[in-house]
């Protein structure tokens, strides 16, 4: 068995980990076992081995690439945008375009394997910590009324994190990237000077 060195990817297993998340994107992991996905990728085991020792860190792996990858996309996104409302504006749109591809299936199977839901969580709290800065910009640029930031970044949190639990989900019907264009214009709508 080949050992892992964290960070250090070849262009293969970086290719390798782009099928993997594809894969799981839209079909989730927890039905798949190593040789399931040594076939449906046309690699071999020892391959998969390369990127991780077991199935369950493999999954743990393919959802740290998928959050990487996104928060790249929604960073990018940020960056593009001078106004400070667009800029909250494009951050949760993009979280939004992010999770488009994510199905419910995977969605759920990151929901029900506590490694896999500690990295979503882990996110949804940077993007909310995010979120409470650009309120911030805003404010201190006169883009946005004042508020108590406090506030409002808490209940913005905890909107993401009901989100990312699939709370909303099952109370609205909205899928998570709905749901986060709901917040987008929300936040935006309460915020905006009169």
């Amino acid at each position: 068995m080949t050992t892992v060195v964290p960070g250090r990817r070849t262009r293969r297993q970086s290719e390798l980990l782009d099928r993997l998340l594809s894969l799981f994107l839209e079909q989730g992991f927890s039905r798949f076992t190593l040789d399931d996905l040594a076939a449906e990728l046309r690699c071999s085991k020892t391959t998969l081995y390369a990127l991780a020792p077991s199935k369950e860190q493999l999954a743990v792996e393919v959802v740290k690439h998928y959050f990487k990858n996104a928060t790249a996309q929604v960073e990018s996104a940020v960056v593009r945008q001078t106004r400070h409302d667009r800029r909250i504006a494009a951050y949760l749109g993009a979280v939004a375009d992010a999770l488009r591809p994510a199905s419910r299936t995977f969605l759920d199977d990151v929901a029900t394997f506590a490694p896999a839901r500690s990295v979503y969580e882990r996110n949804t709290r940077i993007a909310a910590e995010r979120v409470r800065q650009l309120i911030e910009d805003g404010i201190n640029h006169k883009t946005f009324r004042q508020v108590d930031i406090a506030f409002a970044a808490e209940m913005i949190a905890h909107t993401m994190q009901a989100i990312q639990r699939g709370d909303i989900a099952r109370r609205t019907g909205l899928n998570d990237a709905e749901a986060y264009r709901e917040l987008a214009s929300f936040v935006l709508h309460s915020l905006r000077l009169d």
